[in-house]
């Protein structure tokens, strides 16, 4: 905010409704002029667009000469940084890339290589992984990646084993739009993972809705700090700005301890992330104030959980940018909801409007509900998935007359806004009586002390389920289970109130940052 004044998007606006023509990843790319900068990283040379594109079809062509085609399982284990961005990219644009969580053990690798019938693994060239002896007893051949730095952040080479004797071919053959680009498996919290398969004109549709959304033009710098095997950082922090002809920074990973440098040092005018890593970025802002006064974002954005209203207001304050909650998911190549940029209305507690697919509140025979009445959310679209892979199961209760089932309750008003009361299968039922943890989240957040709180169901002998929280409090605030207890039971009904409340260092989360509440009370020892 200047003089009082949001930020708004550069002056510099152009007409880039071209690239809504992209179908393919190859075709997406051809947004950047041949001298702009795609890549880069901090401390490191800038990757060119001309010089991005030349990297992907020579990938493209070395996988062509291996046997490696369009649809064929390229899984990718490599860390957060450009060559992993770089990576996705290039097999993305000829293969089907399966990015892989580098932190999983040898019996996930086992496994997650098995269900994806993966004909090739990408590691790093001298870095250990399970993956590798995992790969070697299944019988996948393993191409290591060399990092070129010095000719640009991301570029590489790939060293192929001797057994993937190369063979000539005319022309790298790049995708069709009808072609898988990614396999990203669900999360499995309740249930074996089940396989998301996105075609190429999934991803690109989801980039360009993105790229709408927030106004992302060739002058954009993004920031990425979201894991590049998950959904969002894929998608939002990469592929929407490289749509866009814009730059993407690829940072190691989120670190809360190096944000602030990177931000004076790359000077980005935005980035994306989940609820736990802005609020990590609010517990070090007070230290790190030369930095926040000097940053340059225009605009801040948050999805995959809900962000409560007090970090939102508190971003926004700190940062004197606005902040835009969106609404994603893998099985919609990511965002389906998003809250606009200023001067639009944006309302805090809800995910926005519809951003790409259609969306409906339905109930449970498919039928739209009355504007603010809670329901299932239901999408359909372009960048929807057409199925899960190889689990008619799964289809024949994830779809409805064409429309995808979210598992999200939630509620539409009459401006079309959308807000998510819960999942379905995170709702907690005690007794009878149905309890959403994220208004439980929301009131107890509102205590002075408390900095994070996450609310989920505890088994109990009697009514099935009871409600249970965790609570991490501000530094240098104190407050006991029996305080907090009291604050909300004069602001929630009893029912709701939580029966025990644990006061942690922290809570645990998945690997991509996101909170989980199922399996909570179990890791916490209350169950």
């Amino acid at each position: 905010m200047e003089d009082g004044r949001w930020r708004g998007p550069p002056d510099e606006f152009e007409d880039i409704a071209m690239t809504d023509a992209a179908r393919t990843i190859a075709q997406l790319l051809e947004a950047g002029a041949d001298n702009d900068t795609a890549l880069s990283a901090p401390g490191g040379v800038p990757l060119t667009y001309g010089a991005l594109r030349m990297l992907v079809a020579h990938t493209v062509s070395t996988l062509n000469q291996r046997g490696i085609a369009r649809n064929d399982r390229v899984a990718i284990v490599l860390d957060n940084g450009p060559e992993m961005a770089a990576a996705f990219l290039a097999i993305g644009a000829g293969a089907t890339a399966a990015p892989l969580n580098p932190s999983y053990r040898a019996d996930e690798f086992g496994f997650y290589l098995t269900d994806l019938k993966a004909k090739l693994l990408v590691i790093a060239a001298g870095k250990d992984t399970p993956a590798e002896a995992v790969a070697m007893k299944l019988g996948v051949p393993i191409a290591r990646l060399v990092a070129h730095a010095d000719k640009g952040a991301g570029s590489f080479t790939l060293e192929f084993p001797d057994s993937m004797t190369a063979k000539p071919v005319q022309a790298p053959r790049m995708a069709s739009p009808d072609d898988i680009a990614l396999v990203l498996h669900t999360s499995g919290t309740t249930s074996r993972p089940k396989i998301v398969p996105l075609a190429q004109r999934n991803v690109c549709a989801s980039a360009n809705n993105i790229r709408r959304t927030l106004s992302l033009t060739k002058n954009d710098i993004g920031l990425c700090v979201m894991p590049l095997f998950h959904i969002h950082g894929l998608m939002a922090a990469l592929l929407a700005p490289l749509s866009a002809g814009g730059a993407v920074s690829c940072t190691s990973g989120f670190n809360a301890l190096k944000f602030f440098g990177w931000l004076s040092e790359v000077r980005p005018t935005w980035y994306t992330a989940v609820p736990t890593m802005h609020q990590a970025i609010l517990l070090r802002a007070p230290k790190n104030a030369d930095a926040v006064a000097t940053s340059r974002l225009r605009f801040i954005r948050s999805s995959s959980s809900a962000l409560p209203p007090t970090v939102l207001a508190e971003l926004e304050r700190v940062f004197r940018a606005p902040l835009v909650e969106a609404y994603g998911m893998t099985e919609a190549s990511h965002q389906m909801a998003s809250n606009p940029l200023p001067p639009a209305a944006r309302k805090p507690g809800t995910v926005g409007l519809p951003a790409g697919p259609e969306i409906r509140v339905a109930d449970e025979q498919g039928d739209t509900v009355p504007a603010g009445s809670k329901g299932e959310i239901v999408i359909r679209g372009g960048n929807v998935m057409a199925a899960y892979e190889n689990n008619p199961d799964a289809n024949a209760t994830g779809f409805i007359d064409g429309w995808f089932r979210t598992g999200d309750v939630g509620t539409m008003d009459d401006d079309g806004y959308l807000s998510i009361v819960g999942r379905l299968k995170e709702i907690i039922n005690r007794g009878g009586e149905k309890i959403s943890p994220r208004e439980v989240d929301e009131i107890i957040m509102e205590h002075p002390a408390v900095h994070q709180c996450v609310t989920f169901a505890v088994p109990h002998d009697m009514l099935g389920e009871d409600v249970g929280a965790a609570v991490v409090l501000r530094e240098g605030h104190t407050a006991d289970e029996r305080e907090l207890r009291a604050f909300a039971a004069v602001r929630l009904a009893d029912f709701k109130v939580p029966r025990k409340i644990l006061i942690v260092k922290e809570i645990p989360v998945g690997a991509t940052g996101k909170l989980q509440r199922i399996g909570l009370a179990a890791k916490l020892g209350l169950a």
